[in-house]
């Protein structure tokens, strides 16, 4: 992951959306922040894969 990023910014982006990120939300803040994005992802994931069960059993029962 680190390779895509560097393709996409330069170190000293990247350095600098870390300070203000630090600045914005404080370096106790941000273990908060991805856990919280951390679980919203999956809980995204979670959702998509219910989705495509429930869409495969529709197109099944339009088979039957």
């Amino acid at each position: 992951m680190n390779t895509v990023l560097l393709g996409m910014f330069g170190t000293q982006e990247i350095i600098i959306i870390a300070i203000v990120v630090i600045l914005l939300f404080g370096a106790k803040k941000i273990p908060q922040l991805m856990r919280g994005m951390g679980s919203g992802i999956k809980e995204f994931k979670d959702g998509m894969k219910e989705g495509e069960t429930a869409a495969d059993t529709k197109e099944q029962d339009k088979i039957k």
